[in-house]
């Protein structure tokens, strides 16, 4: 006898679950691919012999979110754009303050940090007309753990990021930073279990590559820096991939403004002793000779507080609607983009070897969108096909008489 199960599974335990029929009773239930974010279907099919064959398919939830066009859905890609332009934006503005004011990266970061948590409240807690907050009847058991964890990721991507950039060149940064999406497929795999197929992952190795070789003739090497970049790149992978789970859970769902705002509190809670017993006290001048707070600088850094609180809304949003390695992928576009806008910008010289890297980062990109529209409509196809053959065999004979 043939049999269809469809397996809900939740978010949050994570366990499965699943129904049996009835003995001696044909029954179809077999749930639509696009009917739940958190659900796996698994079609089994048994002919109750020793060689028994069975075909198991899963979907997982960020499967199920990119079966809708991913990155070309259209609020995807106004999420796409804002988050490039909003990045753009901090970039530059950082590298203004940074260098022509002779800024200091730990007063920058304390106030993006204490910015985007100002901004985020005010959401949350004030009514607007940008976003209307919806209040919570409850709130998941480990709420507090949950977001304190992510804030420490943030916490500790932010802290390495500092030491990284104290240490090494911002080019070296870079490159370690185009093996991102290795990073986010392993940990997809073993948080989510997101299957990603042979095509797609060798899809990420011009994309990777191409990226390295755009900032090749700038590489500066330091065991404390490369190790710090390194770390930084695999907290802020891990923390895409739980944001993920968060963004896409089933019954205690966080919607972007709630997830960047809980979890920018956490960071700035543990930020603040770090600061205090870390660093020196934050001076926005290197030399140590004081700031005319002007209100031009002022004005400077509660703008660049306020991009990159949009920067941060608008990546979350993005990371509601694709999936962690595609977030990954178009986050390499945008850090291969920003080296040649900063090219633009400030007239860096142009080497062949970055021309060469950008070409391979755009390939890769194209590639990779080939081979995961190709992965959605196989897997589709075959879970169509299973369903149609099993829906046959599962209609009652006298049924089948009847019907002719």
């Amino acid at each position: 006898m043939s049999s269809v199960t469809a397996a809900q599974t939740s978010t949050d335990s994570g366990a499965l679950h699943t129904e049996e029929n009835p003995k001696g009773k044909a029954q179809l239930q077999l749930s639509t691919v696009f009917a739940n974010r958190s659900e796996k279907i698994i079609l089994a099919r048994s002919d109750s012999v020793s060689e028994e064959r069975v075909l198991k398919i899963t979907i997982t939830e960020t499967t199920v979110i990119e079966s809708d066009l991913g990155i070309w859905n259209s609020r995807a890609l106004i999420y796409l754009t804002l988050w490039f332009f909003f990045s753009f934006c901090t970039l530059f503005l950082n590298k203004y303050i940074l260098t022509l004011l002779e800024g200091e990266p730990s007063m920058l970061g304390a106030v993006q940090m204490l910015m985007t948590t100002f901004i985020g409240c005010v959401k949350l807690f004030v009514p607007c007309c940008f976003y209307q907050h919806k209040a919570r009847l409850s709130y998941p058991p480990n709420f507090l753990m949950t977001m304190l964890f992510v804030g420490v990721m943030r916490f500790a991507t932010v802290v390495l990021g500092l030491v990284s950039l104290k240490n090494v060149a911002v080019s070296f940064a870079e490159t370690v930073k185009s093996s991102a999406p290795i990073f986010t497929v392993i940990m997809s795999r073993l948080i989510l279990g997101e299957y990603t197929g042979l095509m797609v992952n060798l899809s990420l190795i011009p994309v990777m590559g191409g990226l390295a070789l755009c900032t090749a003739t700038e590489l500066s090497f330091n065991v404390l820096g490369f190790s710090a970049a390194l770390s930084t790149n695999i907290m802020d992978c891990l923390q895409n991939v739980f944001s993920k789970k968060l963004l896409s859970g089933d019954k205690y769902k966080f919607s972007p403004p709630e997830l960047q705002f809980y979890t920018s509190a956490a960071a700035v809670v543990m930020l603040i002793p770090a600061w205090i017993f870390l660093m020196d006290i934050p001076q926005l001048q290197k030399n140590g000779k004081g700031f005319a707070y002007s209100q031009d600088i002022m004005v400077l850094l509660l703008i660049d507080g306020a991009l990159f609180h949009l920067q941060s809304v608008t990546a979350y949003a993005l990371m509601g609607k694709i999936s962690p390695v595609t977030f990954s992928v178009a986050s390499t576009v945008k850090h291969a983009l920003s080296i040649w806008l900063s090219i633009i910008v400030f007239s860096n010289e142009i080497t062949s070897l970055s021309a060469v890297g950008t070409v391979l980062v755009i390939i890769g990109v194209l590639l990779y969108n080939k081979a995961r529209k190709y992965e959605r409509e196989t897997l589709h196809g075959l879970v169509l096909h299973s369903t149609a053959e099993d829906s046959e065999s599962l209609i009652p004979q006298d049924l089948k008489a009847h019907e002719k």
